[in-house]
């Protein structure tokens, strides 16, 4: 799979480190029971199909990005740096 990097260009995904799902970013308060952190820090669905993603382009520029792509043809359909991103 390649990644267009917005700020390097394309490279192969090897050069980024995986972060999970982008839309699991909203934590739960500080004070919720044991029951909704261990959910939040350990359940993720496995959809095959478009999904978002945060990746950090861990042997280029060091950038956070969102990475919307295909999970069964893993097509890549657009990369955005997190910090212009939107939900």
């Amino acid at each position: 799979m390649r990644i267009t990097c917005p700020n390097c260009g394309e490279r192969d995904r090897r050069e980024f480190y995986y972060q999970g799902d982008a839309l699991a970013l909203d934590r739960p308060a500080e004070d919720a029971g044991p029951q909704v952190w261990d959910d939040y820090l350990h359940n993720r669905d496995n959809l095959a199909g478009d999904i978002r993603d945060m990746w950090f382009h861990e042997a280029g520029c060091r950038a956070w990005l969102v990475v919307d792509r295909n999970t069964v043809t893993h097509a890549v359909h657009k990369v955005t740096l997190a910090e212009k991103a939107k939900s």
